[in-house]
């Protein structure tokens, strides 16, 4: 059969690239630029320019850049980049392009109109103009950074300086709703069951077979043993395979499903493909180890894929794990403990009623393992990948096997084509970063609208800001408002309704205490001192209105003349004294307005408190203060506050 000329055309040109990735150009020679991508063979030729040494400088700069950093999508942004701007110098300098370099000042001008101009190709409001003028600027920042590659300072300037464009306008993307998310789950765990049970039956068919020169080479078990036990190459199904117009009809329907027959000219790579996918995971299974992660943690997608098999620490009930965000440059390290055995995926799927899987929903650990059982092959296949458990093996056009880190964006192994595979819809963009978004929205749920808690990996403003705009929170924001009213509500009615004074001449004991209110134990603890904060005892001060309920409350004895829990007896005269005094100080050094905002109320109930005594408490509680037998002790704050 005579292959079409197109297809023969594109061969002998992968070919030729394939060449050049195996033997790069060396820096400013003439030749193509070749980065092998995941998806495919990114290419600058410097040959397609008349400014052909503009675009081999910075094509130099691209491979040597992708190389140090590992960069795998966003390669492409840097490739466009060179393009972009070689097109439009070829366009503008009609003479004399063929001289442009970095090393030329009178390239400023031309640089400058270029950026300016990238808007015109896009939608208004797009990013991508934005992030090609940045791309273009780290290349030639690279190069002025390299000491032996001269580029003209005014150019180098111009690089390092703002980009002259708007970073565009990003739309936020809405969380998945929460029944999205729970069929999501358990679609995930079906996932990983039914990825296990391919892997489990690939590698015991694989023990069946034998070598195909002796066996067959239309044997799936065969085949399978010699790839298992690395005694056949792929370039070997070319060679020594037959037409797939030879195959039996169990080759064919292993290859392409049964009753499906595969195309003749692609049967040979899909057979080699679903034979390496029988026996090592491929980069459609990892997307359910994400999801479950991310369920199980709340972290980002980048966060619980970058942690390591030395970044695994399993305890007794859960895992620590040392996870890393590139972008906020966080390394934390965080415990997941198991849920009870009671939070566990229904036996039953609700929607068909079929038995599906009955594994720990939310255990951080299981997921671990199983990632790691799953992945073992492969990762002694790449022993060069120690940052993530995220590997897969692949196989290459070019019938090239491939043991690397897990690339989830390459085209037909995307997360919607994941989702499309396991039959979940959704509604809008079937993008990762809405399932972060709905774990955060729950989080708030539970923790009923309070952003500290739901915030509790970043800032409030980023929860504010990013988060905190789902259609879910929106629907339920009239209970977070009506919560946040009934806590600062309570807060007021705290402060309004002041401390408890215990006033008279009699001795207190006790009794009385008891009788006003107090516990035993508490009326025990307030004679015995133990519960002194200063200018008042305190009921609990591990109840504080102004603390989180268990923390010892952190703004006594400033604040105790606002609190419910303050309890003032006699014996504290000459400290409310002290503090009246020391309140007074601060009047002279605040203005009013700042005065009555942070110390109106402790004034207000002060003056109550000290208004219920005789003038003899009064001048008792003042001889114990001149004589030395009464002390307040303020924090350091108290003292370092100005009039803003």
């Amino acid at each position: 059969m005579v292959k079409p000329r197109g297809h023969g055309r594109k061969g002998e040109e992968r070919k030729r690239l394939l060449a050049f990735l195996a033997n790069p150009v060396r820096p400013g020679g003439i030749g193509p630029r070749v980065v092998d991508a995941p998806e495919n063979l990114l290419v600058v030729d410097p040959a397609k320019y008349r400014c052909s040494l503009l675009a081999i400088q910075l094509a130099d700069e691209w491979t040597e850049y992708v190389a140090a950093t590992a960069i795998t999508a966003q390669a492409q942004n840097y490739r466009q980049a060179i393009d972009r701007l070689c097109q439009y110098v070829d366009e503008v300098l009609t003479l004399g392009a063929e001289g442009v370099s970095l090393t030329d000042p009178d390239l400023f001008d031309t640089l400058v109109k270029w950026e300016l101009s990238l808007p015109e190709g896009y939608a208004p409001g797009s990013t991508r103009p934005y992030l090609i003028a940045c791309a273009l600027r780290v290349l030639i920042i690279r190069r002025d950074d390299h000491p032996d590659r001269e580029v003209a300072p005014a150019l180098a300037r111009l690089a390092r300086g703002p980009v002259l464009l708007g970073g565009g306008e990003w739309t936020e993307r809405d969380e998945f709703t929460r029944q999205e998310k729970r069929t999501m789950v358990r679609a995930a765990w079906r996932s990983v069951r039914a990825t296990r049970k391919r892997l489990d039956d690939g590698w015991a068919l694989a023990e069946q077979g034998r070598h195909p020169s002796q066996g067959s080479w239309t044997s799936v078990p065969d085949l399978l043993w010699g790839l298992a036990h690395e005694e056949i190459a792929f370039d070997d199904f070319r060679r020594f395979m037959p037409s797939s117009r030879e195959w039996p009809l169990e080759l064919l329907e292993f290859t392409a499903g049964p009753g499906m027959v595969p195309h003749p000219q692609v049967a040979r790579m899909q057979l080699t493909r679903r034979l390496w996918a029988s026996l090592y995971p491929t980069t459609l299974d990892l997307h359910a180890f994400r999801v479950l992660l991310m369920d199980a943690t709340g972290y980002t997608s980048e966060e619980v894929t970058s942690f390591g098999e030395t970044e695994v620490e399993f305890l007794p009930k859960g895992v620590r794990l040392t996870l890393l965000k590139n972008r906020a440059g966080l390394l934390r390290h965080r415990a997941f403990r198991d849920q009870d055995a009671s939070d566990v995926l229904p036996a039953a799927d609700d929607s068909d009623g079929q038995l599906t899987v009955n594994w720990p929903r939310r255990e951080a650990s299981e997921v671990v393992r199983q990632l790691l059982d799953i992945t073992a092959r492969v990762r002694t296949k790449a022993p060069h990948v120690t940052d993530t458990l995220f590997v897969s093996a692949a196989v290459r056009a070019n019938y090239r096997p491939v043991f690397d880190q897990w690339h989830p964006t390459v085209n037909r192994f995307r997360f919607r084509d994941w989702l499309a595979a396991m039959e979940v819809e959704v509604k809008g963009d079937p993008h990762i970063g809405r399932l972060r978004k709905s774990v955060k929205v729950e989080k708030a749920i539970i923790t009923e609208g309070r952003i500290d808690a739901a915030a509790d990996d970043h800032t409030e403003e980023t929860f504010a800001g990013h988060y905190a705009q789902g259609t879910t929170l929106r629907i339920l924001s009239g209970r977070a408002i009506a919560t946040a009213q009934q806590h600062w509500f309570g807060k007021a009615l705290d402060r309004v309704d002041g401390p408890t004074v215990v006033a008279g001449t009699a001795d207190i004991n006790p009794g009385l205490l008891e009788g006003s209110g107090l516990s035993a134990q508490e009326a025990e603890d307030i004679m015995t001192g133990q519960l002194d904060m200063g200018v008042s005892h305190c009921k609990n001060p591990y109840q504080s209105p102004f603390s989180r309920p268990g923390e010892l409350c952190a703004v006594a004895p400033l604040r105790c003349l606002e609190c419910r829990n303050a309890w003032i007896l006699p014996t504290n005269l000459p400290q409310l004294l002290l503090f009246k005094a020391h309140l007074e100080r601060l009047r002279t050094v605040l203005t009013p307005q700042v005065f009555s905002r942070l110390w109106g109320q402790s004034w207000v109930n002060l003056d109550a408190v000290l208004d219920d005594r005789t003038p003899e408490e009064l001048a008792q509680a003042r001889k114990h203060i001149e004589a030395g037998e009464a002390v307040l002790d303020l924090p350091l704050a108290a003292n370092t506050e100005f009039d803003a």
